[in-house]
């Protein structure tokens, strides 16, 4: 049987800069379910130490309210992901709920970094397990996440990296996560193989997905068709680059009133059919099997989730 995916309301993650503190501070206050706060990407090598600081300070000082707290460490084959680890959960560490691991691409690489979760814990005494969530972002990501997917008990989520798993591929981008040239010349939707199979390997394993980042933050249609593509692949949601796209994010990956009124009434005729001792339920004139109620479920869990922040 199938586990239930990891319950944890993540329709939006936005990204903030280590080094940027006042950035720090106003995500904390958005409307993101997630804040990411990045020491890979957005921060210069001469920065990453610094960064850090900056880091435990924000985690420790600044009320995130509901939010989920999350770091975006270095990539494993760099200098910098190891201090990263050892300074923030020595420094704040029952202050996070998430680690991100870039580039994943084994599943020896989530491995290594829940060992080194553990004994920096045990060490300080953490009281609650931080989660981990890999981003497939290579080929070797793409072609290993099955495994990837099974490679830790600490594993939440898996999440599509769009633009460094283009320029693994060597499939030409003009930017991340929007649509040009290439997506009107290719027949299909180019990315559809490596988020549908994001989106198997982490329901196989119980696990949440999310949807890469939009780089165009002033494209609101381009923002929305984006993130209705990747809800309609099955993913519970989407990084953010700025706060302007919280709203259409959250919007698209929430249930409508109507799809929650609907669910509720698939449970409701299921429960009674079940009560009744009949062999079947009915909705609307249609037949409910299990897959119907399950679908109908999730939607009722996301909206508790939702109504909860």
């Amino acid at each position: 049987m199938t586990p239930d995916p990891i319950t944890r309301l993540t329709r939006s993650t936005l990204f903030v800069p280590a080094s940027r503190p006042a950035m720090i501070a106003k995500a904390a206050a958005s409307a993101a379910d997630v804040v990411c706060i990045d020491l890979e990407d957005s921060v210069t090598p001469d920065e990453k130490a610094a960064s850090r600081t900056h880091v435990v300070r924000a985690l420790r000082d600044l009320d995130f309210g509901p939010r989920a707290r999350m770091v975006r460490i270095n990539a494993l084959d760099g200098p910098f992901a190891y201090r990263d680890l050892v300074e923030i959960v020595e420094g704040a560490g029952d202050h996070l709920d998430l680690v991100m691991v870039p580039k994943a691409g084994s599943a020896r690489d989530v491995a290594f970094v829940d060992m080194l979760l553990s004994q920096i814990e045990s060490n300080v005494r953490v009281g609650t397990p931080i989660g981990i969530e890999a981003q497939i972002e290579t080929a070797r990501g793409y072609l290993d996440a099955r495994v990837i997917a099974e490679s830790s008990p600490r594993l939440e989520a898996l999440v599509f990296g769009a633009g460094d798993y283009a320029a693994s591929m060597r499939m030409p981008s003009s930017a991340i996560g929007e649509f040009d040239v290439h997506d009107e010349v290719y027949p299909g939707h180019r990315w559809h193989a490596v988020m549908h199979t994001i989106v198997a390997a982490a329901r196989a394993n119980g696990l949440r997905c999310m949807d890469g980042p939009y780089a165009g933050y002033t494209d609101a249609v381009g923002l929305e068709r984006a993130c209705r593509i990747a809800q309609s692949l099955g993913f519970d949601g989407k990084q953010c680059i700025h706060p302007a796209q919280l709203a259409t994010v959250n919007a698209v990956f929430s249930p409508s009133e109507d799809e929650v009124r609907k669910a509720a009434a698939i449970v409701h005729a299921y429960e009674e059919a079940v009560a009744a001792g009949k062999g079947a339920a009915t909705h609307d004139g249609r037949m409910i099997d299990a897959a119907n109620v399950r679908m109908a479920r999730t939607t009722l869990e996301r909206q508790r989730l939702i109504a909860m922040t």
